[in-house]
């Protein structure tokens, strides 16, 4: 069997930013939740469900025994603080933590507090995410010099590393001039040229500008929104604006009670919303669904991903064996009432192996053994 997509993302953040409050509130909301203890220099991981309202729609409709979504992994990643590249708060420890997550998402302080001290004076969102993208720029010109020492050797025995070797100094010059990795323009054959490198700040990366209570109403206005906005553009970062208290609020009431307090503060969602779905969108991810009594769930892949790719997700008999994948769309199955009203509309269809899997597909896949 193959193991499914699971997106795992690393929470960083400076002390007294509301990192460590937005991971116990959003983990607070998941199905299980592992707690390491910091002696053991391991960060905190919590396991969260995909918030997804077609899984329960579904799972009526079909009387379905069980109901499975889609998870996010969460790691609570501490110790990035000044100096971490040459292993201060523990930091090369916490380095390669963040080497092991998909997308980072770093929570920059927007908000003005007396009571809450700022461990550099006072709340600056530009200094604070220089703070800590120089510390993961520094480790990785770290890492790409001795890559660039090691394809030197190797083009002396083979031409073919030249390209390399291009891309990892293309990368450098940025590194040098102290900008992420990430914002160097590079081809899809570069990109796959130095996956291997596994560098830091070429991971895709989603700022949360933590705001007060009083703020959000006014948060187009917030001069340290803005600030954080200016940054992500320069980087093709994503930015979403939350209240991590407000968050911390709603992990202890109830779906309904939940729902009458997002209403009353003008909110259309919660922040592990956001923040899920902006996850999904910057690493180009989506969801198709399987349907029937026995469960309804719903799978993470890549947007593009063709029929059989997304069989083998489920089973790698199935991708093996593809034959065809009959498929509604979610949209199309609800308006419609049953599967027997979609097929009689000309609804259902039937795609082969060249198909490319929409958001919202209803797939059966019919395969050989």
């Amino acid at each position: 069997m193959k193991e499914v997509i699971k997106l795992k993302i690393g929470i960083v953040g400076l002390p007294n930013v509301g990192k460590s409050t937005l991971f116990n509130a959003i983990t607070n909301a998941g199905a299980e939740c592992a707690n390491y203890p910091f002696c053991t220099i391991e960060p905190n991981v919590g396991v969260v469900p995909v918030p997804d309202e077609r899984l329960e729609v579904l799972s009526k409709l079909y009387h379905s025994e069980k109901t499975t979504h889609a998870i996010v992994e969460f790691v609570d990643i501490a110790g990035l603080v000044k100096g971490a590249s040459k292993g201060e708060g523990l930091g090369n420890k916490f380095l390669s933590h963040i080497r092991e997550v998909d997308a980072i998402c770093e929570v920059v302080r927007c908000f003005d507090d007396p009571n809450v001290v700022h461990v550099d004076g006072g709340v600056d969102p530009a200094r604070d995410i220089n703070t800590i993208n120089l510390e993961l720029i520094l480790a990785d010109l770290e890492t790409i010099e001795k890559r660039i020492d090691r394809t030197k050797k190797m083009i002396k025995a083979d031409k073919k590393y030249e390209e390399e070797l291009k891309v990892l100094e293309k990368i450098k010059k940025n590194l040098d001039e102290e900008k992420p990795a990430r914002s160097v323009n590079l081809s899809d054959e570069e990109k796959e040229l130095v996956k291997e490198v596994m560098l830091l700040t070429a991971k895709p990366i989603l700022y949360i500008a933590n705001v007060s209570e009083e703020q959000m109403d006014q948060v187009e206005n917030n001069s340290n929104v803005k600030k954080v906005k200016e940054i992500a553009t320069t980087e093709d970062a994503e930015v979403i604006t939350l209240c991590v208290k407000i968050e911390e609020e709603l992990t202890a009431l109830d779906e309904n009670d939940k729902k009458e307090m997002l209403k009353e503060l003008g909110l259309n969602e919660s922040g592990l919303d956001k923040v899920i779905k902006a996850s999904y969108k910057l690493l180009g991810l989506m969801s198709f669904l399987t349907a029937g009594e026995p469960e309804v769930r719903a799978w993470t892949i890549k947007i593009g991903t063709k029929a059989p790719d997304a069989a083998g997700k489920i089973h790698s008999d199935i991708q093996r064996g593809f034959i065809r994948a009959e498929i509604v769309s979610y949209d199309d199955l609800i308006r419609e009432g049953s599967m027997n009203a979609a097929r009689e509309k000309g609804l259902l269809r039937s795609e082969g192996k060249d198909y490319v899997m929409q958001e919202g597909d209803i797939v059966l896949f019919k395969f050989n053994v």
